[in-house]
């Protein structure tokens, strides 16, 4: 598979009114994605409330979004099970029903020491021939996989990214300074901060969620450096995108991107509860980020008036 480099959406699942997944919707939002640049789009990531979706649910989203990818913007699914039989289920599903890839995290909770994560993203990889990605997510799941394990990993074939959601840029840089054949991203955090050291170290881009509404914006920070000029672009983008990515982070992922979303008028319904959006100032600071950055006019978005937002 042809490396991808760019912004990598974790986009988000919407509902409809009765709870039910939202495919209409669905097609819209990866349009929106494709036309403003994104290079790949994560589906029933951990943005995509994948932990609160039931297993009919995960397979009905695969098969029938799989049926909505082009050629421009291959499809990802994230394919974490409790387990690893549970996984390589999962894999193989996602293969045979038209999945460009699959993203793996370590499984939650049971917090299984580093050795057996890594034989676990082995046992998968052995089990199909679907590009993997691993998503190295301690914040999420507890485990946390040093970089001697990460470039043990990588040697395999099948894995062809890496998002790393740590605050170690030294992490990065080993990984980077190995040359493993795999895209090496960063999550888009501000709070973690490796954005600027990953596309400075010689990253191919970041796989975010606040592509889901500025995505030309994460597409602009997200472009592999070109000399001194792809530096001078980086920062002028990544300074003034700065408000809204502590915006999108202000709340657990992806309460805050999720609820600004429905407030411009995006199609994507409610959260899935326990999980409630924001409202009254919290929401309306979102509306005003957008407005500041003129969002709202580049993108067609339909705002209703701050007070209203705010009520």
């Amino acid at each position: 598979m042809q490396k991808i480099t760019g912004s990598f959406v974790a986009i988000v699942t919407p509902f409809n009114k009765d709870g039910s997944v939202d495919f209409v919707a669905f097609r819209e939002l990866l349009k929106f994605q494709e036309d403003n640049g994104t290079a790949a789009i994560l589906i029933m990531g951990s943005t995509g409330e994948t932990s609160m979706l039931s297993a009919e649910e995960k397979k009905k989203v695969i098969v029938e979004t799989a049926k909505m990818k082009t050629a421009k913007m291959p499809l990802f699914y994230g394919c974490t099970g409790n387990n690893t039989e549970t996984t390589i289920e999962n894999v193989r599903f996602a293969k045979d029903n038209g999945a460009d890839g699959a993203i793996l995290a370590a499984p939650a909770y049971i917090c299984a020491p580093e050795a057996d994560i890594e034989g676990y993203f082995l046992d998968v990889a052995d089990a199909t021939d679907l590009p993997l990605g691993i998503y190295n997510n301690p914040p999420r799941v507890k485990s946390d996989l040093h970089w001697d394990n990460l470039l043990r990993i990588f040697k395999h074939p099948n894995y062809v990214i890496h998002k790393e959601s740590t605050t170690r840029v030294g992490q990065v840089a080993q990984v980077l300074a190995a040359r493993p054949d795999v895209s090496v991203m960063c999550c888009d955090s501000p709070n973690l901060g490796l954005v600027v050291p990953t596309m400075s170290l010689g990253g191919h881009g970041t796989a975010n969620m606040t592509g889901n509404i500025a995505p030309a914006e994460l597409v602009a920070i997200s472009r592999p450096w070109n000399g001194d000029e792809g530096a001078a672009a980086f920062k002028e983008a990544y300074l003034g995108l700065l408000p809204m990515l502590h915006y999108t982070y202000s709340a657990i992922n992806p309460v805050a991107v999720k609820s600004l979303m429905k407030a411009v008028g995006l199609p994507v319904g409610e959260l899935r509860k326990p999980l409630r959006g924001l409202e009254g100032e919290a929401l309306a600071k979102g509306v005003r980020i957008v407005q500041e950055l003129e969002l709202d006019r580049k993108y067609g978005f339909k705002i209703a008036p701050l007070s209203a937002v705010a009520a």
